[in-house]
């Protein structure tokens, strides 16, 4: 565990990162019982505050330089964010493959965390937070919209969910404004899933708009993946393609988004 820490120190510290660590419990919500104290990194725009706020949830590779790169831009846009690490304290470092093994459902107790500790500090303006989540990430976006789980009642105002798993079972009860920005031929979580989603209605159809990228994979946003294809632990390949119409079309998306509800 110190030796995952120290490297994640490193990570948030390349490129002139200016994350601080934070801790906080994660919180029992909805009929989720609490997961282990959560580990986040913190980035604050430059000013004393108070601020709009915004929780960052990663991806299944874990806290990586994309989550660095991440909260560093959402500082920029004036938001403060935090970061949870939702595998270390669970005992995993990715779960690409096996999701199951760290759940969205199971990460939205990180969530609610993260905003209660929020809410708690000085240069953050109560009640007035986001939350933005890729693929892993954007599954537990998806979870912590839903009625059931009563993140409105913890100021969450609006959430952006990038290429997310979408269930029919499980998502049709948002409760809070969500954008869903997803790849037409991402073959990881599949647009048609989202797609059949919105078919079957949500129970607030309002809350919810949806941008699918007729070009666009897995990973769109990601400048780093460039275009290459994984093999993951269940045996399966995915292509990754950052996409430079998609990507930045979708930055500026969410960044309206964001202000419109937040700001």
């Amino acid at each position: 565990m110190r030796r995952a820490l120290a490297i994640l120190l490193l990570v948030l510290a390349a490129g002139g990162a200016r994350a601080e660590t934070v801790r906080f419990p994660s919180v029992a919500v909805g009929n989720v019982a609490a997961g282990p104290e959560i580990t986040g990194w913190l980035y604050r725009p430059d000013g004393p505050g108070p601020f709009p706020a915004m929780v960052l949830a990663h991806p299944c590779n874990g806290v990586s330089e994309h989550t660095n790169g991440w909260g560093r831009l959402l500082a920029s846009w004036g938001y403060v964010t935090v970061a949870p690490d939702s595998f270390g304290p669970r005992g995993e470092k990715s779960v690409c493959g096996r999701g199951r093994a760290v759940t969205g459902g199971m990460r939205v107790t990180d969530v609610a965390g993260a905003l209660d500790w929020l809410n708690a500090q000085p240069f953050v303006k109560r009640n007035t937070i986001g939350l933005i989540g890729h693929s892993h990430g954007g599954w537990t976006t998806m979870r912590a919209v839903q009625a059931n789980v009563g993140l409105a009642q913890r100021g969450l105002r609006a959430a952006v969910a990038y290429y997310p798993a979408c269930s029919t079972q499980f998502d049709r009860t948002v409760a809070v404004p969500l954008l869903i920005l997803i790849g037409d031929r991402d073959d990881w979580t599949p647009a048609e899933d989202c797609r059949r989603l919105q078919a079957a209605g949500f129970a607030q159809p309002a809350l919810v708009e949806a941008v699918y990228y007729p070009n666009a994979y897995h990973s769109f946003d990601n400048r780093a993946v460039g275009d290459r294809t994984i093999t993951v632990a269940d045996g399966k390949s995915h292509r990754l393609a950052y996409n430079p119409v998609a990507g930045p079309d979708a930055e500026a998306r969410a960044r309206a988004f964001f202000d419109k509800y937040l700001k």
